[in-house]
């Protein structure tokens, strides 16, 4: 073959390439959450390159605060993906390069084996977020040839670069959300999401007649553990009590942070009796379940009142009828601060 038609052969080669990188691109741009864009990219750059299979690799703790949002972890998410630790992936991408291997034995040390099964090549391409290494894309190919170390790594690290930059935007996009509907300090459903949530149950229970009930939360003597312990103590009650709450309620239920130390926990599909049966369980759960703080163990007990929607009452009326049975619950057990 003349040195021109080599050229020729290898500018098609590069142009279908290109092709494929532009159509990827087009694609994730389109995705409205790091799950989907993950997902359509693991599946789109396996089937334009025909390769054996790909898989996201994560540094382990990741350097990118905001990732731990738990909004990313769906099903799909943590079978394509594996945690690996900086140190580990960083030796691999000393100078944020792809690195490209036919020897699997280079790759023994810090992947799982099971995730190399079958390959015979492979190609380690670097995510930077932020300026930080954040992953890595791991190709395979089962064909020996395909990666080698002396292949040229221009395609990857444009592959690399705009993968990058689709993930950032969306992760941003991702954080202002989180911002906007979960409350920093305890994890949970802020009280804008509650609005929204309690809107669409009254919607719901209008179009389809199912009801549902609300528990409204506080902490109590909250003030005297402040005053006594300090408000860092204060803060890791409020996060104690939220996660709990989040924890023992069903997976159609919501958890959401109201204001100071006050809590709402909606019931889907409950009756008024059945969320008296829940609001016992949760109260119990906190008297049987000090929390440890430092060398002591606190007694952190809660109050619920609860209201079930009729289908006639407002969210504020259904909220307050709540609060209402709330301060009659305080006042029985002699809670109050």
């Amino acid at each position: 073959m003349s040195e021109l038609k080599q050229l020729i052969e290898k500018a098609k080669a590069n142009e279908a390439i290109a092709k494929k990188l532009f159509e990827i691109e087009t694609e994730v741009l389109a995705c409205n959450s790091s799950d989907e864009l993950l997902q359509r990219l693991l599946n789109s750059i396996k089937d334009k390159f025909n390769l054996t299979n790909i898989r996201l690799l994560l540094v382990d703790p990741t350097p990118i605060s905001f990732l731990m949002n738990e909004s990313i972890q769906s099903y799909w998410y943590q079978q394509n993906t594996t945690a690996v630790s900086y140190p580990e992936l960083k030796e691999f991408h000393l100078n944020n390069r792809p690195f490209l291997t036919d020897n699997v034995d280079d790759l023994l040390h810090s992947i799982p084996s099971k995730i190399l099964e079958g390959g015979q090549s492979f190609a380690l391409t670097p995510l930077i977020l932020e300026n930080k290494l954040l992953g890595s894309l791991l190709f395979t190919d089962t064909d020996k040839t395909r990666f080698t170390p002396n292949l040229g790594t221009f395609h990857l690290e444009q592959l690399a670069v705009k993968v990058s930059l689709c993930l950032s935007n969306v992760l941003a996009r991702e954080q202002l959300e989180y911002i906007a509907n979960y409350d920093r300090l305890t994890g949970v459903a802020n009280r804008r999401l509650m609005e929204s949530s309690i809107s669409e149950e009254l919607i719901r229970q209008k179009r389809y007649g199912v009801s549902f009930a609300v528990l409204f939360i506080d902490c109590n003597r909250f003030k005297k553990i402040n005053d006594t312990y300090g408000h860092d103590c204060g803060d890791q009650v409020l996060v104690y009590v939220a996660q709990t709450l989040k924890q023992l309620i069903r997976e159609n239920d919501r958890c959401f942070r109201y204001a100071g130390d006050e809590f709402v926990v909606t019931l889907a599909s409950q009756t008024y009796d059945e969320s008296l049966v829940a609001a016992r369980r949760l109260c119990k759960y906190f008297v049987d379940h000090p929390m440890q703080y430092e060398d002591k163990s606190l007694p952190i007990t809660i109050s619920c009142g609860s209201a079930v929607s009729d289908g006639t009452l407002t969210m504020q009326e259904l909220l307050k009828k709540a609060d209402q049975q709330l301060y009659l619950s305080k006042k029985m057990t002699e809670f109050e601060d």
